[in-house]
């Protein structure tokens, strides 16, 4: 209880200060957001209308930058990000609302799928040494070793285009309307394959191989030898002696990468403009929107935060050396 409550006091003190670096970044970006939203809108307004811009989106030129990190904080506890100057007047909350289940379905699944196809695929070579198997791992490496975004733009360039089953960009058909009815989810499902597949063939290696080399470890084991001298079956000793307790580092490194989920390909998602979190934030950027910028760093920040917990919380589950307290 005590390593727990030392690692939540940890995540708090680390969750205040990505907090405070995320408010004070995007105001050293140089520019003026404000100036660029008129200008976008090509509208001509008097000084007190600017000014009344400036406070509503929390840059009121008048206050101090102190008193705008309180205010700050005092908008978060509220559940208020502000409002979006890219989708003005949309609250950030309402924006990341619904481009968020957009990159959890897409990273959530194709995460989970590589962690468990990765494993099964890793506790197999590893057990099954020079296999079939062992014959994959230099491909998957080499695929493993190119980037998100470069593995998507050849992926584009191979199976999307006119007339072609993949699409190269969106998360649906035009015209659609986000809803339950079939045909927006068979629609949003085929717009998901050629992102959802780069992702996983870029990142099922690194479950294979950290697997395969905890199996190799674990077979020399005293108690893996015990258990084949008992006569029990290959296929028990592999999963219940030699894969049991060769997959923690996997298990936490799982747990981890659910932190991950939400910010770990963003371009991905800006390669194929796919509705998301990542894609959110490359528009943020590109129109130097503060809130919606704080918005999706703060998302990330707390997921990763959380992510970090949840592995904290398996290790000490999984292994109970963890829990001995010096």
């Amino acid at each position: 209880m005590k390593f727990l409550l030392q690692r939540i006091a940890f995540y708090a003190f680390t969750a205040w200060a990505a907090i405070t670096i995320n408010f004070f970044i995007p105001r050293m970006i140089p520019g003026d957001p404000v100036t660029s939203l008129i200008n976008r809108y090509q509208g001509q307004i008097s000084t007190e209308a600017l000014d009344s811009l400036y406070v509503l989106f929390g840059l009121d030129k008048d206050a101090s930058m102190w008193s705008q990190y309180v205010d700050y904080w005092g908008q978060l506890f509220r559940g208020d990000l502000g409002l979006s100057f890219t989708f003005f007047p949309t609250p950030v909350a309402s924006v990341l609302g619904q481009s968020l289940p957009w990159t959890v379905a897409l990273v959530g699944i194709t995460t989970f799928a590589s962690f468990m196809i990765g494993t099964f695929l890793g506790v197999l070579a590893g057990w099954r040494r020079g296999s079939w198997i062992d014959g994959l791992l230099p491909a998957t490496t080499f695929l493993s070793s190119i980037p998100y975004f470069w593995l998507g733009l050849i992926a584009i360039a191979l199976f999307a285009g006119q007339g072609s089953f993949f699409p190269s960009s969106g998360g649906y058909e035009p015209g659609l309307v986000p809803s339950w009815d079939g045909e927006f989810i068979s629609s949003a499902i085929r717009h998901s394959l050629l992102p959802a597949i780069t992702i996983l063939i870029s990142s099922v290696s690194g479950w294979i191989l950290g697997m395969r080399n905890m199996m190799i470890t674990v077979a020399s084991e005293d108690y893996i030898t015990v258990a084949h001298a008992k006569g029990l079956s290959e296929r028990r000793v592999m999963v219940g002696y030699a894969a049991r307790n060769a997959l923690l580092p996997n298990v936490a490194g799982f747990a981890l990468s659910l932190g991950f989920i939400v910010g770990g390909t963003l371009l991905v998602e800006i390669v194929f403009s796919y509705p998301g979190i990542g894609f959110n934030l490359f528009q943020a950027v590109g129109s130097k929107d503060y809130p919606l910028m704080q918005g999706v760093f703060l998302v990330i920040t707390l997921s990763v935060l959380v992510a970090n917990l949840i592995a904290d919380v398996a290790y000490l589950v999984l292994d109970p050396r963890t829990r001995k307290e010096g």
